[in-house]
């Protein structure tokens, strides 16, 4: 256990930011297996549309943030983005 209190104050900080990075990071998984489930499913171009539209937000405003790195963030668009281009 930390024995100052600045690092006692680093150890709470930074399970607050790891709690925050996983759930985001979930989120972004959650995400994509749902793209996913409808672009193999051949669901309906408008709701594959929006979901990648939000899908796309979500992942740069955790690439900006410093959650992913900004290449995974731009690979992750480019694979889906492909994905989809193929099944339709």
């Amino acid at each position: 256990m930390a024995h100052t209190l600045s690092a006692r104050k680093r150890v709470r900080q930074s399970l607050k930011k790891s709690a925050r990075n996983k759930s985001l990071k979930t989120h972004i998984k959650t995400q994509m297996k749902k793209l996913r489930l409808l672009v193999s499913q051949k669901g309906e171009a408008a709701l594959i549309k929006t979901e990648f539209k939000t899908l796309t937000r979500l992942v740069d405003k955790a690439a900006g943030s410093g959650v992913i790195h900004r290449n995974k963030a731009s690979r992750l668009k480019s694979r889906l983005s492909s994905a989809i281009a193929k099944k339709s």
